[in-house]
């Protein structure tokens, strides 16, 4: 049995999306057109290699993002961050996000992925509420600083021409009510040479709840003018996407928590803008299938780089154990013990346990994954809100071990 997605037609968004880069002398770079307009957003502990791969398998030709990195801990060798760089052979367009307050250090950074081939594209990151990277003066906390926004992206994008490599911009709308940047920093991105931007329609405050505001990405589309802009938050469903469209008006979406436990969504996106009627949610057998892919991919992953560590990817795999059976029947006891699995034998045993033919509740497709708490305090520098038109920065060198990437 199959459903229908209301509106999706085609004719929802008229044009694939384009991120072409452009060499130092004006000639054509790096670059990609996809259609339809879909990009996996990057998430910490979450879009490395095997995860990409699988989304890919589901909806191949699409743009998926990497990790997102942190620019200084590249630049002084953080052997953890370094490996996070990491592509399948078959990603023909590598994308990878990368953050940070200081300019130098961005242009560094970026000199360093163009000089040694490692990306096709960069993703900049305006929007990270966790406190670690806020209370640095990264993040979300970036675009209170229009002029130091403006340094960062125009020396991103001077680095990145010297390889040909495509600049885009991710932020949210502000970091409170009161402190909105939404439009500014989508104009700013424009004009220093980005390529596309993103609005996850929350504030940092917000973090993951209450409900994304859509009206500022189509309040984002009217005021940002020649560049595309992609819309991000609350898309669970093939229907959301499309409608976020419909609604605002925006170029193309970004996928985040809709797709965790849910990679088929992929395929879904393609079928819905395409006009296509959708398959229905897969029965629980076909779920443990792609599961057991995604444990047996995070555990080679793992080992072949370099870590000696077999349980390591099993020990991540477990959080997605609960991503996948959202919404199925499978009882607590069935959850807890996925959540303890250390073994890839483990996880095979486990799941030869369980009824095949379990269906998705009703309604289980539009269940919360991953974050979901909200409103936070967001954290800032000391001081940081009373000079916001200086370019001082953080010795991003001080902080390169406070996040895996």
């Amino acid at each position: 049995m199959t459903q229908s997605v209301a509106a999706a037609s085609p004719a929802a968004v008229t044009r694939p999306l384009a991120l072409r880069g452009t060499h130092t002398d004006g000639s054509p770079g790096r670059g990609v057109e996809v259609w339809p307009p879909v990009v996996l957003a990057p998430m910490a502990g979450v879009t490395n290699a095997p995860f990409r791969s699988l989304c890919r398998s589901f909806g191949p030709g699409l743009i998926y993002v990497n990790e997102m990195i942190m620019a200084a801990a590249l630049v002084y060798g953080n052997t953890r961050t370094r490996s996070m760089v990491t592509f399948a052979p078959d990603e023909q367009f590598r994308s990878l996000q990368l953050y940070g307050s200081d300019p130098r250090t961005m242009e560094s950074a970026v000199d360093i992925l163009g000089r040694e081939n490692l990306v096709d594209h960069i993703d900049l990151n305006f929007g990270c509420p966790a406190a670690k990277v806020t209370r640095k003066g990264g993040g979300a906390a970036v675009p209170l600083k229009k002029n130091l926004l403006r340094e960062i992206v125009a020396s991103t994008v001077r680095a990145a021409s010297r390889y040909g490599i495509p600049v885009t911009c991710k932020f949210r709308m502000g970091v409170t009510d009161d402190l909105l940047t939404y439009l500014d920093t989508g104009a700013i991105c424009r004009d220093e040479g980005a390529v596309a931007i993103a609005l996850h329609a929350r504030t940092a405050e917000q973090h993951y709840a209450p409900s994304a505001r859509w009206e500022a990405i189509a309040a984002l589309k009217q005021h940002v003018q020649g560049i595309p802009v992609l819309g991000n938050g609350d898309i669970w469903t093939a229907s959301d996407a499309v409608r976020m469209v419909h609604e605002t008006g925006c170029d193309g979406v970004v996928i985040g928590r809709g797709c965790l436990g849910k990679p088929w969504l992929f395929r879904d996106l393609i079928d819905a803008f395409s006009g296509r009627a959708l398959q229905p949610a897969p029965l629980l057998g076909d779920v443990l299938d792609v599961m057991l892919r995604h444990a047996e991919s995070l555990m080679h992953h793992h080992q072949a780089n370099g870590r000696n560590d077999e349980g390591k990817g099993i020990r991540e795999f477990r959080k997605h154990c609960g991503w996948y059976l959202t919404g199925y029947p499978v009882g607590p006891e069935v959850r807890r013990r996925f959540a303890e699995v250390s073994t890839l034998d483990e996880v095979r045993q486990l799941a030869a346990t369980l009824d095949r033919t379990l269906r998705l509740v009703d309604g289980g497709e539009r269940l919360a994954r991953g974050h979901t708490n909200g409103p936070i305090k967001v954290m800032l520098p000391h001081g940081y809100l009373d000079h916001l038109d200086d370019l001082t920065v953080p010795d991003d060198a001080l902080v390169t071990t406070l996040s895996g990437g």
